[in-house]
């Protein structure tokens, strides 16, 4: 059977990022993807323009709709922009005890633009980070949400203070190759990765729906982080430019 994900992210009209990257990724890799849309932003391949929230009562409705039919065998959570959401998401996190959580933390797109409202950093890394089984923060939210400036130093604080294992990317170290650094309490692990020529737009989500459904078909934590890393270099690989801004990846299955 094909897992159901359930996917709590904001919609990217331009098709890259967002819930399009979402579904994508998860149906690439198997899964079946249930949305429950935060927000819809005004943004194509090079930017954010702006962003508008959706209404916390339709969320909710939407939310009693699906869990009155289906199970969830992962939930995948990205955009949330704002502390009303976030707070909406860790009561029906609650509703859902024992599914495996990723989190994107998602502060701003890769192409430039916040998607957040102010305060949201601290209520999300207390409040719905530990519900969590991992988030994927780049280096920029991993130190906005720290604190802290090196990518050690950023590790140690979100895992000390979330108990959530955090897989920390390094698109964005100046590096020869991309390291993506996963800090669990137990300690850290590596993996080196070819640094790709082009920026990229959805990376992020796509790693973190990866995991969702790799998690989702029964994978271990550690197993879901590793294959989830490799099936995006290959979506990253094959990636093309619909637009005048960022390269998308090609998630196909």
């Amino acid at each position: 059977m094909k897992p159901n994900i359930l996917v709590i992210a904001g919609h990217d009209p331009s098709g890259g990022a967002g819930i399009h990257a979402d579904i994508e990724a998860i149906q690439a890799l198997g899964g079946f993807a249930s949305t429950l849309i935060t927000g819809l932003t005004v943004q194509n391949s090079q930017n954010v323009r702006g962003f508008r929230l959706t209404e916390i009562d339709l969320l909710q409705q939407q939310a009693d709709a699906l869990l009155d039919d289906m199970d969830y065998q992962a939930i995948k959570i990205g955009m949330t922009g704002s502390i009303a959401i976030v707070d909406f998401i860790t009561q029906l996190l609650k509703r859902l005890p024992n599914v495996p959580v990723i989190l994107d933390p998602v502060l701003a797109a890769e192409a430039g633009g916040s998607l957040a409202q102010e305060s949201l950093a601290e209520v999300m890394l207390d409040t719905l980070a530990p519900l969590c089984d991992v988030m994927t923060p780049n280096l920029p939210e991993a130190q906005a949400l720290s604190g802290q400036q090196s990518v050690s130093g950023c590790g140690q604080v979100l895992v000390q203070r979330s108990g959530c294992a955090t897989l920390i990317t390094g698109t964005h170290d100046d590096t020869d190759q991309v390291v993506n650094h996963l800090f669990t309490p137990s300690g850290e692990e590596q993996w080196h990765w070819d640094r790709l020529p082009h920026r990229y737009h959805g990376s992020g989500c796509t790693l973190a729906s990866s995991i969702a459904c790799l998690r989702g078909h029964g994978q271990s934590l550690h197993s879901a982080v590793a294959n989830g890393q490799a099936h995006v270099d290959k979506f990253l690989r094959n990636a093309f430019q619909p637009g005048q801004g960022q390269y998308v990846p090609n998630r196909q299955p």
